[in-house]
C-alpha cells in the first residue's frame, strides 16, 4: 500500500497534466504534453544520465558535508560559551545575506567545476542542520541533566550518552529539511556557471527552445529529489526507531 499510493498520486498528475495540455490547446513550447516528455528522455537519455551524475554527486557531497559542519558548529555552540557568543551571531547574520546571491562570487572563488557547486550545496544545507541540532542540544530534560550530575557525570559522558542522544529527533528534522532543499544549492550553481549538470542542460535546452528536454531533466532531477528525501527519511526511521510519527518518543 505504501507504493502504491504514491504510483497513483504519480499516474493522477500525469493524467491532469495531459488533459490539462489537450483541453487548453497550450503550444509544445510553453507546456509539452507528458508524452513528448517521455519521448525526449527516452531519446536523450545517455546524456541525460551523464548530466544527472555529475547534479546526484554535488548534491550528496553537499548533504555530507553540510551535515558533518553544522554537527560539529552545533556541538561547539552548546558545549562552549565563548564560542556560543562569537559564532552564533555570525550563524544568523549568515542568513541575512540571500544563499544565491553568493552563486556568483562562488563560482569566481572556486571555478566553474564542482567545488563551487558543492560549497553552494553545503551552505543551504549547513543551517538547518545546526539549528535544529543545537536547538535538541539545549532542550535536553533537565531531569536527566541533574541525575547525571547527581552521579558524578563528566561534561563529555553527560554530552554522549545523554544530550546527543537526547538531541538525535531534533536533528533528523534538521536532516530531512536539509534534505528537501539540497538539490536546490547545487541546480541554482549550475545555472550560475557550470560546464555539465542537470541544471546547466536545462539552460541549455530553454535556449534552443527544447522544451521536452528540459523538462525531461527537469522530471529526472524531481524523481532523484523525491527518492533521496524517501531513503534518507527511511533510514532516520530504522536509525531511531523510539521516535513516535507524532514526534513524541515511544515508550
Amino acid at each position: 500500500m505504501n507504493v502504491l499510493r504514491p504510483a497513483l498520486i504519480f499516474m493522477g498528475l500525469l493524467g491532469l497534466w495531459e488533459i490539462v495540455v489537450r483541453a487548453s490547446g497550450v503550444p509544445r513550447y510553453i507546456l509539452p504534453s507528458p508524452y513528448g516528455v517521455a519521448r525526449a528522455l527516452a531519446a536523450q537519455w545517455p546524456s541525460l544520465l551523464d548530466h544527472a551524475g555529475v547534479t546526484v554527486a554535488e548534491i550528496l557531497l553537499g548533504l555530507v558535508l553540510g551535515t558533518v559542519l553544522g554537527c560539529l558548529s552545533a556541538l561547539l555552540i552548546a558545549s562552549y560559551r565563548p564560542v556560543r557568543r562569537w559564532l552564533l551571531p555570525v550563524l544568523v547574520v549568515s542568513q541575512a545575506i540571500p544563499v544565491f546571491a553568493l552563486a556568483p562570487v562562488l563560482v569566481l572563488w572556486l571555478g566553474y567545476g564542482l567545488a563551487s557547486k558543492v560549497a553552494m550545496a553545503t551552505l543551504i544545507i549547513y543551517f538547518p542542520v545546526t539549528a535544529a541540532f543545537f536547538d535538541g542540544l539545549r532542550r535536553t530534560e533537565p531531569g536527566w541533566l541533574d541525575l547525571a550530575r547527581t552521579m558524578g557525570g563528566t561534561p563529555a559522558r553527560t554530552l554522549c550518552y545523554i544530550r546527543i542522544p537526547a538531541a538525535l529527533p531534533a536533528l533528523s528534522s534538521g536532516l530531512r529539511v536539509a534534505t528537501a532543499v539540497a538539490p536546490i544549492g547545487a541546480v541554482v550553481g549550475e545555472w550560475v556557471g557550470s560546464g555539465a549538470g542537470l541544471g546547466y542542460l536545462m539552460l541549455q535546452a530553454n535556449a534552443r527552445m527544447q522544451i521536452e528536454t528540459m523538462f525531461a531533466a527537469l522530471f529526472l532531477l524531481a524523481v532523484f529529489s523525491v527518492g533521496l528525501y524517501m531513503a534518507v527519511d527511511a533510514g532516520l526511521r530504522r536509525a531511531l526507531p523510539w521516535q513516535a510519527e507524532d514526534g513524541r518518543t515511544r515508550d
